[in-house]
């Protein structure tokens, strides 16, 4: 998994995420159960031990230990705490259980409101202070795609056009990735080939390649003609005398039009010398060029050491504030649809579990190893968004659980017996015991074995 520094940065990032989420989520109960004045015994992020607390009037606030979650406790309320011994009592007015189901209901929902609320603001910042910048389709079409062996077994080949998915244009590159997409039935590609349409299946299963980072470089990417861009110090081009926006044109004599050939071509000097061609930029406008010859270093992975500049030009939007409000929910909320179509292919069958669901670990390395703070907040958002979908899931000792008996109550007038309740809180601690360990066991066969 890396060095013991690099765990620790994507622990931390994950830890603050997570406490950051929990903390609004419980948040939204407190507040709505204090706008209804019901008692709040405790308000907790993460689970015991205690490490830190305070009381503040009738409250306690705390941090745990263990930082994978969080609680507030509710006077009259039978939770995952499954403390009853109140329960005999008769209610008081300040407790849970007096309240009228409508009130009930509010602040059951107040958690995934905010958890909503949140995901939404944070996808609207980030279109507001970011924009969008991505690839046409038409101008990937200058060259085609390289199709990596995922693409390969798919169907693609090297130089074909994308130009439709299941049936319909579309206008950005990075939506052959899209879940939504990927996620419909009976799924399909377009491409242009030799001048001919062709068209491959997408199987059902088929996201599942894309659990893993590493799987999206082995599907297809833009064919593409490139320039030198960041050199790393020390590195074999730094060494070499490789600079800033140099062209790379010919490798020990052998023409190197595009960013792909030049891969296939220089994995074949690992941990040897190599002689480049290259022109190099002697203007910003970039309109004239000197010819470099030069003699560089290739690591025994292959690695000469520089980062590669796309020479294709991306379409660059930027937002007004009122323009990023319609842009950042819809993409707040496609979060949803992909995690509702994801279970529908898990019932059914057509997805496997142990693949698609990813616990703790899978999303720690997620963050990556260093901190990139629009890394960082979009998977905060994301994460939002996944934690209202999942809490709003009717299993007992979840929020939906409680919504499903408050709905139940509403609607038919008759309130569930407190022993009733109990026992499905306890059902449901089972199941999401047993959920938590499968998740967290996953983890680890997907990462080790």
């Amino acid at each position: 998994m890396g060095s013991t520094l690099d765990i620790i940065v994507m622990v931390g990032q994950l830890i603050l995420a997570l406490s950051i989420l929990v903390g609004v989520h419980e948040g939204g109960h407190l507040l709505a159960a204090k706008l209804f004045g019901m008692r709040v015994e405790q308000f907790s992020i993460g689970f015991p031990p205690k490490v830190f607390g305070f009381k503040y009037k009738d409250t306690i606030y705390s941090i745990g230990a263990i930082p994978l979650g969080g609680f507030v406790k509710i006077s009259g309320m039978i939770d995952e705490s499954l403390d009853t011994k109140a329960m005999d009592e008769e209610p008081k007015p300040w407790e849970f259980r007096s309240k009228p189901a409508w009130q009930r209901l509010i602040v059951m929902l107040g958690g995934i409101i905010v958890n909503v609320i949140t995901g939404i603001f944070i996808f609207i910042f980030l279109a507001y202070a970011l924009g969008e910048s991505y690839y046409s389709l038409s101008e990937v079409n200058k060259y085609g795609i390289v199709a990596g062996p995922i693409g390969e077994d798919l169907g693609f080949k090297t130089g074909d056009k994308v130009i439709a998915i299941n049936g319909e244009a579309f206008d950005r590159f990075d939506d052959v990735r899209d879940p939504n997409r990927l996620l419909e039935s009976n799924g399909y590609y377009t491409v242009m080939r030799d001048g001919e349409k062709v068209d491959m299946p997408i199987p059902s299963n088929f996201i599942e390649y894309f659990s893993k980072q590493k799987s999206n470089a082995l599907f297809i990417e833009p064919i593409q003609k490139f320039a030198v861009g960041k050199i790393s110090k020390g590195s074999g081009a730094d060494k070499g005398g490789l600079k800033l926006g140099d062209r790379i044109e010919k490798i020990d004599g052998q023409d190197v039009n595009f960013y792909h050939e030049f891969r296939e071509k220089i994995a074949g000097y690992a941990g040897k010398m190599v002689s480049l061609d290259v022109k190099r930029p002697l203007d910003k406008e970039m309109t004239q060029f000197a010819d470099e010859h030069l003699n560089v270093q290739v690591g025994n992975d292959t690695i000469i050491g520089f980062t590669v500049a796309s020479l294709l030009s991306p379409t660059v939007m930027e937002y007004s504030f009122m323009e990023a409000v319609p842009v950042g929910t819809k993409k707040a909320f496609s979060v949803v649809w992909v995690n509702i179509k994801a279970f529908g292919k898990m019932f059914q069958g057509e997805l496997s579990p142990t693949k698609s669901l990813r616990g703790p670990i899978g999303i720690m390395k997620t963050f990556g190893v260093t901190w990139d703070w629009v890394r960082f907040w979009t998977l905060t958002g994301l994460i939002s968004m996944v934690l209202a979908f999942m809490n709003l899931l009717p299993i007992p000792a979840l929020d939906g659980g409680h919504v499903v008996f408050l709905v139940y109550e509403i609607v038919s007038g008759r309130k569930p017996s407190d022993k009733f309740l109990e026992n499905a809180q306890k059902v449901g601690m089972v199941l999401l015991l047993g959920l938590m360990v499968f998740v967290f066991f996953n983890d680890i066969i997907q990462e080790f074995f």
